[in-house]
């Protein structure tokens, strides 16, 4: 349970930034098409860590988490018993998917060279490609990320807004 007291930190920095964005956008103000935008980026970046190798670390501690991107630990390898390679091969084609659409979405959200126009699909994109890649290597660390999916998905689905609104 100790990782989720680590963890917390960082929450509410995410519910905090997700909160002031919605009020920019709510208000129609520019800066928070550019801070949604730094966000869908940054996002999807940081699914680069399912294929870079894990980071040389301190020994694990029991105050330490444990590194969560690791799709040869994948439940699917252990419980069903599918070859670590395939999890890999489908974790960096998801990668590959979730960055695209990430950036994508991103440059989207502020009109430039895409289409605010295809902004919604390449938000929900975005957000099932990562969904699926998380869910390869379920952690329970990694519950931040399916939080900002569905907060994305909200977003292009439910909320009615978008860039080209």
């Amino acid at each position: 349970m100790r990782s989720w007291t680590q963890l917390l930190p960082l929450a509410i920095g995410v519910v905090v930034v997700a909160g002031v964005t919605w009020l920019l956008l709510d208000g129609d103000v520019g800066l928070g098409r550019w801070l949604l935008a730094a966000l869908i980026l940054v996002h999807g970046v940081a699914h680069i860590a399912f294929v870079v190798p894990r980071p040389d670390a301190a020994p694990s501690t029991a105050d330490s988490i444990e590194w969560p991107f690791d799709l040869g630990g994948s439940w699917l390898v252990d419980r069903i018993g599918i070859d670590p390679r395939a999890i890999r091969a489908a974790g960096r084609a998801l990668t590959a998917i979730t960055m695209a659409t990430a950036l994508l979405a991103a440059v989207a959200t502020v009109g430039i060279l895409v289409p605010a126009d295809s902004w919604a699909g390449l938000v929900v994109a975005l957000a099932l490609s990562s969904a699926l890649l998380l869910a390869l290597a379920f952690s329970p660390t990694l519950v931040i990320g399916f939080a900002i999916d569905l907060a994305l998905l909200w977003l292009a689905l439910v909320s009615g807004w978008s860039p080209a609104g």
